[in-house]
């Protein structure tokens, strides 16, 4: 098993250090986990300290660490982002939507806005901006693909709809999608992306990643397993993790 969504630095509220990088490499130990990838939002790149991060690696021989980055995409900042990617000899990048149109829809403080909105409306929206961060040839995984739905609103239209041109495109650059487990600690209650979009991505040969989305140390790897099992469930039989862009596959068996 792989947790490939991880936050060392949480939300900024804590630094880089030794002690916090072991106590994450400790419990991805304790749960078995084969690779671990640490993917701090771009945004705090600064405080990153990815020498220790391989320093401190040298230390866990039987896990595999990878060093990644979560890269908040809006159209206009495809540069900024490229900038940012050549600083550094990543394994692998998670292209993420928390934002469109100056609308920051996954914070607490939107929760009513998703219900006053038009759902139809900002779900189509949401996916149209997915789908420029899969054509934009920046990242390797799309994370939390249904981030969308974090406060329980739903469309009236299918979801595999409104997806559509996403997986398409997803499945033209040969990207990978995660099975993201927060999800479910979150209003919705479920995991990143519901069920029926797994299948529909299984269906067109998209490959699946998994990530716990941690933003602390206990909840590495949280619910993976179950996680596997449902993709196994549906026919998948491996998951992806990267070394240097390049993915490594490991068996859900």
């Amino acid at each position: 098993m792989l947790d490939l969504h991880v936050h060392l630095l949480g939300h900024n509220d804590r630094e880089a250090t030794r002690e916090n990088i072991r106590a994450y490499l400790d419990v991805a130990t304790q749960r078995g986990l084969k690779e671990i990838g640490f993917a701090d939002h771009d945004y705090y790149w600064e405080q990153m300290n990815c020498p220790l991060i391989e320093e401190v690696a040298k230390d866990y021989p039987h896990l595999k660490v990878r060093i990644g980055l979560e890269a908040e995409y809006r159209p206009h900042e495809e540069e900024r982002i490229k900038d940012l990617l050549a600083q550094y000899p990543f394994d692998f990048v998670i292209g993420s939507v928390h934002e469109f149109d100056g609308w920051i829809f996954d914070i607490p403080e939107e929760e009513h806005a998703h219900y006053q909105k038009n759902a139809d409306e900002f779900y189509t929206r949401y996916f149209e901006v997915v789908t420029l961060a899969a054509k934009s040839g920046l990242f390797t995984t799309i994370g939390h693909l249904d981030l969308i739905k974090v406060f329980g609103a739903r469309p009236t239209k299918d979801i595999l709809t409104l997806a559509d041109e996403t997986l398409t495109t997803v499945a033209d650059q040969g990207l990978v999608l995660e099975v993201n487990t927060n999800g479910r600690y979150k209003p919705v209650q479920e995991f990143y992306p519901e069920r029926r979009l797994m299948v529909e991505i299984q269906r067109r040969g998209i490959e699946f990643t998994l990530g716990s989305d941690a933003h602390s140390s206990e909840n590495v790897g949280r619910d993976l397993e179950e996680a596997g099992r449902i993709l196994s469930q549906i026919g998948v039989q491996t998951v992806v993790g990267f070394s240097r862009f390049d993915k490594v596959h490991y068996s859900l068996d």
